[in-house]
């Protein structure tokens, strides 16, 4: 897509990260860390004994994001402040790894390859977003209901990207969506039917707020007033639910520009929100990010106990300096996902992108890329 600052490349309705469909049961089998990752130390390349750009058959129901593409305006991330840590029900550390995804698949269908125990242990045993990117209003509940339901089973909490906003993607690469700002109410009246009860958290429509630009003024309202109901209609099914608004990136928007359009789309309210997401698909490092999150909620207001998450999958080694966002060399994973981060204001680090899933250049786009993962890992 040209001139936006994150791609989130969908193909088709049944292709991505991780699967949404299933039972949601099914044994965790090497249990993910959840703490700070240990230093990677660098592993000798390896040949690569099968075709790079070969994945596993489409998982029903899972999409897959992409990553970052042409740089806004770059705003100054404001320096660290002190503030008083988030107090609210306690929300479990372990967070959910879904047993379904295109890494496990490769992982499980390669037992030969000399790569495998670096993508296994690197990324497949790690938990990651389970996203929900295809607009289908009849199965849209179950299919939520089976992944809350296996996290509840295990004592995780699962992390979930509705992506079905109406013009979804400013017509890019991942256009699609609901056809209209009612049928998206009602997908997502339907989507929160499967919370359950048990801890969740929900990454709200990436891009949605931070490329709206795109949109007219009307077509901007009416969007900012679903995620703002999307966001009551989602707590309301579940109080336990943690609610985060789409906040781009620091290289993106200025942050008060950003908290304004946040404001506008009711991420400042406790009854629809409890912060803000950053960084999804992306490769900003950590550090760049906290302080751009926490100058996006000191400019944002509301009640004190907004935080922010931070995708992290892919943001080791920071941004290319040139901007380059498909596929770009020299990347590498970034922490572990946790819920434990020990940072005022920010709630957690999360791989809402699965690492090793093509943005189009090393494979088909949302496609998992074994020597793309393995040179992420090693």
């Amino acid at each position: 897509m040209v001139a936006a600052a994150s791609v989130v490349v969908v193909v088709g309705t049944a292709t991505g990260m991780i699967s949404a469909v299933g039972d949601g049961r099914g044994a965790d089998g090497a249990r993910p860390r959840v703490s700070s990752s240990p230093l990677l130390q660098p592993l000798p390349a390896v040949p690569s004994p099968s075709p790079p750009a070969t994945g596993s058959p489409p998982a029903t129901g899972s999409p897959s994001p992409g990553a970052s593409a042409e740089k806004k305006a770059r705003s100054e991330p404001s320096p660290s402040r002190t503030v008083k840590k988030r107090r609210t029900t306690p929300v479990s550390t372990r967070l959910y790894r879904h047993p379904e995804s295109r890494v496990l698949d490769w992982v499980r269908a390669n037992p030969g390859d000399p790569r495998r125990a670096v993508i296994e242990n690197r990324i497949a045993d790690q938990p990651a977003a389970v996203w929900f990117a295809d607009y289908s209003p009849d199965s849209i509940t179950s299919r939520v209901r089976a992944v809350t339901s296996g996290a509840a089973a295990q004592g995780r909490t699962p992390v979930l990207v509705p992506y079905a906003i109406p013009d979804r993607d400013c017509g890019g690469h991942s256009q699609g969506g609901a056809p209209d700002p009612g049928a998206y109410d009602a997908w997502i009246d339907r989507f929160a039917a499967g919370l359950g009860d048990g801890e969740v958290i929900v990454i709200l429509e990436p891009d949605s707020i931070a490329q709206s630009a795109c949109l007219s003024a009307g077509r901007r309202a009416d969007r900012f007033a679903s995620l703002a109901r999307a966001g009551r209609t989602l707590k309301d099914a579940n109080p336990r639910a943690r609610v985060y608004f789409d906040a781009g990136h620091s290289g993106w928007n200025a942050p008060a520009g950003q908290a304004g359009r946040l404001r506008e789309a009711g991420a400042a309210s406790a009854a629809s929100s409890d912060g803000i997401f950053s960084n999804v698909s992306n490769f900003h490092g950590t550090a760049a990010e906290i302080a751009y999150d926490r100058a996006v909620l000191d400019a944002l207001g509301g009640p004190p106990g907004l935080g922010a998450v931070i995708d992290t999958s892919r943001n080791g080694n920071g941004a290319p300096a040139d901007g380059e966002w498909c596929d770009p060399a020299g990347r590498a994973l970034g922490r572990n996902p946790t819920l434990s981060t020990g940072e005022a204001r920010i709630h957690g680090y999360l791989w809402v992108k699965l690492p090793g899933e093509s943005d189009g250049c090393k494979g088909a786009p949302g496609t998992f890329t074994p020597s793309y993962a393995y040179d992420l890992a090693r």
